[in-house]
């Protein structure tokens, strides 16, 4: 049997290596985000001069006064700029008691969550529709797969505290009932109605819930 020559194989790895790698890995020691720049595929231009501030950040307070009982402070590239390049950030999530973070996905990132404070039901969906979920409480964790809907739940009697990482810098988040309700510009209801089995003014009423 003929060999296949060296200079195919060759070709073949050059091809085969790059799409099975990761993340570039960074070319210098730090590259604090210049946001003001547009950004490039892992992420901002190095700004051209930084300070120790650059590395350093606080969640902002949050009130948890909304329909969901919930919110939201994250450190991300758009925050924290000194996260450019490094691929991760984190969450800082509170719930007020019965609170829910709903469904929702990361597209480009798997998360970790440690629970500081309270009881929190932690569920994520698998791509067959299985759900694993838990009751966690504090200084227990958990760890959602990359892409995959989850949602979290105050079940216990008072607030509840999270902390959240990301193996990105930038993870996205697509919240499901305000992504398929509150889309600009609209989904039409013939997709929703037929999706959902259900009618027109039900979807309309949806849509009055999320509309921004």
């Amino acid at each position: 049997m003929t060999s296949l020559p060296i200079s195919f194989l060759l070709t073949l790895c050059l091809f085969v290596i790059p799409s099975l790698s990761s993340d570039s890995d960074p070319l210098q020691d730090l590259c604090v985000g210049d946001l003001k720049a547009s950004p490039s595929i892992n992420g901002f231009p190095c700004k051209s001069s930084v300070s120790a501030s650059d590395f350093f950040f606080s969640f902002s307070s949050l009130n948890t006064s909304n329909r969901n009982g919930v919110a939201v402070s994250p450190a991300n590239v758009l925050t924290f700029p000194g996260l450019n390049t490094l691929g991760l950030s984190m969450n800082n999530v509170e719930f007020a008691p019965g609170g829910v973070n709903p469904p929702h996905s990361h597209p480009r990132a798997a998360e970790a969550g440690v629970v500081i404070e309270g009881s929190v039901f932690v569920g994520f969906l698998t791509t067959n529709n299985t759900l694993f979920s838990e009751v966690i409480h504090a200084g227990e964790m958990f760890v959602v797969p990359r892409g995959l809907v989850h949602f979290q739940w105050n079940v216990g009697k008072g607030k509840a505290r999270l902390i959240t990482s990301f193996n990105s810098q930038l993870p996205g988040s697509a919240v499901l009932p305000s992504t398929l309700f509150g889309a600009m510009p609209e989904i039409p209801n013939a997709v929703l109605t037929k999706t959902f089995r259900t009618d027109d003014a039900t979807v309309n009423n949806l849509k009055s819930k999320f509309a921004v």
